[in-house]
């Protein structure tokens, strides 16, 4: 390491990329603001500002614009986008319904060594495949064997999806945030990284690591109860009859809204024998009018009382000896996945009861409980992660388990699974194998996959364009267009002259281990794929700065920006996890700090022991 190392003063450029550096990494933590109008203004604050004042390259020529948007057409981006679309055609098709069936066995038999084989495939199939769909596929399962066997699910679902995490570290595919590394270290003029040139590092600390949570991790976490564990009423259907002495009688339907304060919803009117009358406002309500309402059975009542009316069912009137049933109703919880039908959908235009025939009971979002009767429910968005309480007939539940549109948590072991199964399953194995051998590019691959897989029906268009997520895509983009800008002004190799010389003195290995650290914090409170991407360009600067090898550098931020562990918000598959289980914030922490620093540990080890940073 030299002595002579001198650090510039960046130029006004360099200093405003580095304030707009801080501020995004401030917007991209602030959960009231969403992440796609925080990466907007990123990106549209970087062009604006180069284009009022244009910046002048090292050669001379003027910085163009329009370079900030080619994350839109990055290789790394199309894989990503590509590689999400595969994986839902596996979650829609059932794909790797086996699986599931043979762990579900295998509990029976038993639990420990089930649990062990269940973190062992998750890691290695989210090697190859986003981890969202291997969680999707086992979250069921887990829950239908905590049902049936009476053991909590606390000590197995976190476990499970931090194991899914560890598996995504080992390949190049794992992780968006591990395409984007590679890309954009190539793109600095690091040689290129194979599919599986990082395996055997994750895979010597992802032994260890797996052990903690097959056996360590279930006992620190308490028995927690899923969150919709009989928090909310049925809801019944039933007839409120208008007879002469109702004050009802005469009356709007939306003047009986008022009397209710805006409570009563009537879905239907039925007037003589089977005539029945639009639900319109204006319409008015005769005696021997028959309204039909569904609500639960104390509200019922309170309508009835209200309205002067008596409350009937198919049974007669309701009373001690005619009690409301629910027929064959049934209570099911739901779980919003990432790219599904429901996510980023707000409820009132999600219209569970006339696309699904669902009756919303109560949404669980990030460790809070909405019950579906409060006032402003329809302006609440769903988000990937929250869960939801609905009641509809078991047939109804039965067939979208079936379809694959919804990840239903009914303690049943049955998986969605259709004939298109092994076409959607072969065309993963092929796009993966045909990049593993440098065959195709892995972004020619899964575009191509993503084709056949369309082509043959195991998707429909509207599926395709369901599994891209805009959070995604925009925080590439933004990510990328802030590390070009980062390094055409030198504010990357200003930083990175700060980092070597605040750290003069220390060994290669332990810069590297505090390099890691770094940015292993930046991943659990912001984005992991924003932290990647800045963090790149460091890295490669300050390997260069220290005249070592530039691959442990880029490595070691690949790895600090996979270690999303220690809070829920740090992956979106920790929120699925999370609110599923009905875990706390301070169960991911306590379980997540020390697979953390385990990990961290055993990867710097290995890191400065294989590149020789001594």
């Amino acid at each position: 390491m030299g002595t002579e190392l001198i650090i510039n003063v960046p130029q006004p450029h360099a200093i405003a990329v580095l304030l707009l550096t801080v501020l995004a990494l401030f917007l991209f933590s602030r959960d009231k603001i969403p992440l796609e109008t925080s990466s907007l203004f990123v990106l549209c604050a970087l062009s604006v500002s180069f284009h009022i004042y244009p910046f002048t390259t090292n050669d001379g020529s003027i910085f163009e614009v329009k370079e900030f948007f080619m994350g839109f057409g990055n290789e790394a981006l199309i894989a990503v986008c590509a590689l999400m679309v595969a994986g839902q055609a596996l979650v829609r098709t059932g794909a790797m319904e086996p699986i599931g069936r043979i762990l579900a066995k295998m509990w029976k038999v038993s639990p420990s060594l089930s649990l062990l084989l269940t973190l062992i495939i998750g890691a290695v199939l989210s090697a190859f495949i986003n981890n969202t769909p291997i969680v999707v596929l086992l979250l069921p399962v887990l829950i239908s064997v905590s049902m049936k066997t009476g053991q909590p699910s606390a000590g197995t679902l976190m476990p499970m999806g931090l194991a899914t995490l560890l598996g995504g570290m080992a390949t190049t595919i794992g992780t968006s945030t591990n395409l984007l590394v590679v890309k954009v270290a190539e793109d600095l003029g690091v040689p290129k990284f194979g599919m599986f040139d990082f395996t055997l590092p994750v895979m010597l600390a992802g032994i260890v690591a797996i052990i903690y949570l097959w056996l360590v991790a279930p006992r620190m976490l308490p028995n927690r109860q899923p969150p919709m564990a009989d928090t909310s009423p049925r809801i019944f259907a039933a007839e409120i009859k208008i007879d002469e002495h109702s004050v009802a009688v005469n009356k709007t339907i939306l003047e009986i809204r008022e009397m209710t304060d805006g409570k009563i919803h009537i879905h239907r009117v039925v007037r003589g024998e089977n005539l029945s009358i639009a639900t319109l406002p204006d319409v008015k309500i005769k005696t021997g009018d028959r309204l039909l309402v569904q609500d639960t059975s104390d509200n019922l009542r309170d309508y009835a009382i209200e309205l002067g009316g008596v409350l009937h069912t198919g049974g007669g009137e309701v009373g001690e000896t005619n009690p409301l049933v629910a027929g064959d109703q049934s209570i099911a919880e739901l779980v919003v996945t990432s790219g599904s039908l429901l996510d980023r959908v707000r409820v009132g235009d999600a219209r569970l009861h006339s696309k699904y025939g669902l009756v919303l009971l109560a949404v669980h979002s990030q460790g809070k409980e909405t019950v579906a009767s409060t006032k402003g429910i329809d302006d609440l968005i769903f988000n990937a992660g929250d869960v939801l309480l609905v009641q509809g007939a078991n047939t109804t539940i039965q067939e979208i388990k079936r379809s694959g549109s919804l990840l239903v948590l009914d303690g049943s072991e049955q998986l969605p699974h259709t004939s298109k199964a092994p076409i959607a399953l072969t065309v993963m194995i092929l796009v993966v194998v045909l990049a593993a051998f440098g065959i195709l590019p892995i972004a020619t691959s899964a575009s191509a996959g993503c084709f056949v897989l369309i082509a043959t029906g195991c998707l429909r268009w509207r599926d395709a364009t369901h599994a891209l997520s805009m959070q995604v895509i925009l925080i590439i983009v933004v990510s990328l267009a802030l590390g070009t800008a980062l390094i055409i002004t030198g504010a990357a190799d200003y930083l990175a002259d700060l980092f070597v010389v605040s750290t003069y003195g220390m060994p290669p290995g332990i810069l590297l281990a505090i390099l890691i650290f770094f940015i292993a914090v930046m991943t659990n409170v912001l984005s992991n794929n924003a932290a990647a991407v800045i963090g790149t360009p460091i890295a490669v600067s300050i390997a260069q700065r220290l005249g070592m090898p530039v691959e442990p550098f880029v490595l070691g931020v690949l790895f600090g920006a996979n270690l999303s562990f220690a809070t829920p918000m740090a992956y979106k598959t920790n929120l699925l996890v999370m609110n599923a289980g009905g875990y706390k914030f301070i169960d991911f922490v306590k379980v997540g700090i020390p697979l953390t620093l385990i990990m961290w540990l055993m990867l710097s080890g290995i890191l400065t022991w294989v590149y020789q940073l001594y």
